[in-house]
């Protein structure tokens, strides 16, 4: 999958509701979309912005055949980081913080 479906795909689960928050322990500062700190529409307007060069991917630490995603990026002066893996029809979200 290249990088336009990856980000059209996180995207239309953003619209759709189709996503999580993987648990972990320092989810106040590490996951802002899950604390309310920043809005979908904030989120979706980054990733729309963001370009091939701000992404990488690599396999999931624990789960074998998953690929997790990171965008790294400059919205509105700030520098992003959107942490992500895809377990259908979700996106899950690892990390979403300045």
């Amino acid at each position: 999958m290249g990088f336009k479906e990856i980000k059209r795909k996180v995207i239309s689960c953003l619209e759709e509701g189709n996503f999580l928050h993987e648990q972990r322990n320092n989810i106040k500062i590490k996951n802002l979309l899950a604390t309310g700190d920043i809005t979908i529409a904030n989120i979706i307007d980054i990733l729309k912005k963001s370009r091939s060069n701000e992404h990488q991917s690599s396999p999931h630490h624990s789960i074998s055949g998953v690929t997790v995603h990171i965008i790294k990026t400059s919205y509105s002066g700030d520098e992003w980081y959107i942490k992500w893996y895809f377990i259908a029809p979700n996106s899950v979200f690892i990390s979403i913080h300045e």
